[in-house]
């Protein structure tokens, strides 16, 4: 037995098509990815080395005794390369699968030696090995691929406890402890930078290529790797709740959800294979009995290709493996699916539907406009609602002192020494007293329960009015950031064929139009309560379904929001999908696929790499059938021979599996559409 290969979800056999072995694995062909079911390179070489001299003797020996030296030599390669298949094929039937490779290979080679075809038995034998070996070292390389790029789980963390520093499990560390990284390792939890300034690799769980700067206060995710210097971090999760856990329990879990061509497939598979059988019997038997002059051998010959051919390896390897590059590749790029089915359904999103904050805005606000009153300077109008909010924790309040202090029209300290009262006024603004003057900030009922005089009633809620005793000095206009890859995103789906793009949003008109303008979005919603943003994604989605004409399917309608208040519509939609969610449990739990930062240009990674994937599906399927119902026909008439099953069954399997690698690198795209 091999060493123990890290679980990466699912089961780890060569091929499953539903049939359980009590052990929670399901077996299709027989053999399993054991370090015993298949045969080693020493084996083949070996095979193929007696399969040349019995040939060769077979061919050219004159010698005394050569009937005897190539039939020996053709009987030990075939039971070397073969044994194992025999050995599979009686455990199979013993189980109950009549209908695996191994079954079919064994009744097939050992009917060929019966009729005298001795070669062709020890050579079907001996180059499905080959192809068999191929193919696994192909499967081999995509899982490897995926499960290095899944490697994220650290091995220790090191503690400081009381004089010294120990390394022990993440699982046996408490949140509240201290722990050291130091550079080229992996955090191992969850964890606040307490001392120290280093740069950080997230790529494993964000994407991201260019390395994160962290301070002290800066959040490290477990499965980041320190780079540059040894800081100290405070934990603040325990290791199942962190970041790394939750990828890799995403992943795990992902290919536990077929896609609806995965179960095609092995429904398929299960009466595809005996049907083929039933097929290869009336090939050996009626047309020697109906057809005078037809001999038995022949036909017999003839079924016996029939056989190696209808094993559906191709389909029932590629299919899913197909989507587990899919889903490995989307986590390559920062976007967790959490199962084939849902990377089907993406692929044939064809509406999106955004919330607006935290998912194509940052979520946090900054000054975008000063205006004073006449007399008023604006450096003074942003002074007085900076000190006027010093003490608010609202988000506006903190923008307003983000620009004061940081790049505002005159940046300089708030001065809190000025400041002898402070009041909030819920839902209205502020009131303080600044250096003796009685200072408002807030919006328009604020300044009418004061009674402060106005000519204009300004209701926008980015507005903040700005009064100083009792006398209005001017206004502060303040936005949500756009996010910097909202627009690309947007510009992308177009690209990629998504119709119709439409934003959600419990603000105000005038703001949603003005950040569905900036983004490239045609179509919004504005003042809706989270329980008619659910309205309104089920009108879409009814709307979506009307449009599907002809019998045709309709496409897909995908949710976007920030995975916490837009839980309701992230469930509800055909594909939900989580921004910048890695640390909400409320995210994990309502989307179908997770964006592991922020950036919106992941959502368009998302369907791009779908629909790579479901194409590569479909070139399998289409590829596969047509090249095995081509050689059947021709098996059937005798055309081809055991030679081209072997082609068929394993070479066709082999091509599959190279194919439905492609997934794992997504969608190559155009030069000129890099820069969408």
């Amino acid at each position: 037995m091999g060493a123990e290969k890290p679980d990466i979800g699912g089961c780890d056999c060569h091929y499953c098509n539903g049939h359980d072995d009590g052990h929670g694995h399901n077996h299709a062909h027989g053999h399993c990815r054991d370090g015993e079911s298949h045969t080693s390179p020493s084996e083949i070489i070996l095979a193929l080395g007696l399969l040349a001299v019995g040939m060769t003797v077979r061919t050219w020996g004159a010698f005394p005794g050569a009937a005897v030296v190539w039939k020996v030599a053709l009987i030990l390669s075939y039971a070397v390369a073969g044994w194992r298949v025999l050995r599979g094929a009686v455990r199979g039937i013993a189980a109950g699968r009549m209908f695996d490779e191994n079954s079919l290979m064994a009744l097939a080679s050992l009917g060929a030696m019966a009729i005298g075809e001795m070669p062709e038995a020890a050579g079907v034998m001996a180059f499905f090995s080959v192809g068999e070996y191929l193919q696994d070292m192909a499967v081999e390389r995509s899982r490897g691929s995926i499960r290095a790029l899944m490697d994220i789980r650290p091995e220790y963390a090191s503690v400081a406890r009381g004089d010294k520093v120990e390394k022990v499990a993440p699982e046996d560390v408490l949140p509240g402890e201290l722990i050291q990284v130091r550079p080229g390792e992996r955090v191992p939890l969850d964890s606040l930078v307490m001392g120290g300034e280093t740069s950080m690799d997230t790529s494993a769980l964000t994407g991201e290529s260019m390395p994160r700067a962290m301070g002290p206060g800066d959040e490290a995710l477990a499965g980041m790797v320190n780079i540059r210097a040894a800081v100290t971090l405070r934990v603040v999760r325990p290791y199942a709740q962190s970041a790394a856990a939750r990828v890799l329990q995403l992943v795990e879990e992902a290919s536990t959800r077929k896609a609806r061509t995965e179960r095609f497939i092995t429904r398929f598979s299960r009466y595809y294979t005996p049907a083929v059988v039933a097929l290869a019997a009336a090939v050996a038997v009626i047309p020697p009995f109906f057809a005078p002059g037809q001999a038995f051998a022949v036909w017999i010959h003839r079924a016996l290709v029939l056989l190696v051919i209808s094993c559906p390896c191709a389909l029932v390897i590629s299919i899913p493996l197909g989507y587990f590059a899919g889903i490995g590749g989307a986590s390559r790029r920062g976007v967790l699916v959490k199962g084939a089915s849902f990377l089907e359904t993406l692929s044939r999103v064809d509406t999106v539907v955004f919330d607006k904050t935290g998912t194509l805005t940052a979520g946090s606000f900054r000054v975008v406009e000063v205006q004073g009153e006449e007399g008023v300077a604006e450096c003074e109008v942003l002074r007085l609602a900076a000190h006027a909010g010093a003490h608010s924790n609202h988000p506006v309040s903190a923008s307003i002192r983000e620009s004061y202090q940081n790049g505002g029209l005159e940046s300089r300290a708030i001065d809190e020494s000025s400041i002898t009262a402070s009041d909030e006024v819920s839902g209205m603004g502020v009131r303080a007293v600044v250096a003796g003057q009685s200072v408002l900030a807030g919006n328009d009922r604020l300044l009418h329960r004061e009674n402060v005089p106005h000519d204009v009633c300004v209701t926008d809620g980015t507005v903040v009015n700005v009064a100083k005793d009792g006398v209005l000095a001017g206004r502060i206009r303040v936005a949500d950031v756009v996010k910097p890859g909202a627009e690309q995103a947007v510009r992308r789906l177009k690209a990629a064929g998504v119709n119709r793009l439409v934003m959600l949003t419990g603000d105000v008109s005038r703001v949603a139009q003005q950040v569905a303008t900036e983004v490239g979005i045609d179509e919004y919603r504005a003042d809706l309560l989270p329980g008619q943003k659910v309205e309104a994604l089920e009108t879409i989605m009814a709307d979506r379904a009307r449009q599907a004409s002809g019998g045709r399917r309709a496409g897909a309608v995908a949710f976007v929001g920030d995975g916490i208040n837009d839980a309701p519509a992230l469930a509800r939609a055909d594909v939900g999908i989580a921004m910048g969610a890695l640390g909400s449990d409320a995210a994990i739990e309502a989307a179908d696929v997770v964006i592991m930062d922020d950036n919106p240009a992941r959502i368009a990674d998302a369907i791009e790499i779908a629909r790579c994937t479901h194409r590569v599906v479909l070139e399998n399927i289409v590829f596969s059938l047509a090249v095995k119902a081509g050689v059947l026909t021709l098996g059937a008439m005798g055309i081809v021979g055991m030679w081209s099953a072997v082609f068929a069954d394993v070479g066709v399997a082999l091509i599959a599996v190279l194919n439905a690698t492609r997934a794992y690198g997504g969608p190559r795209r155009p030069r000129a559409a890099q820069n969408l």
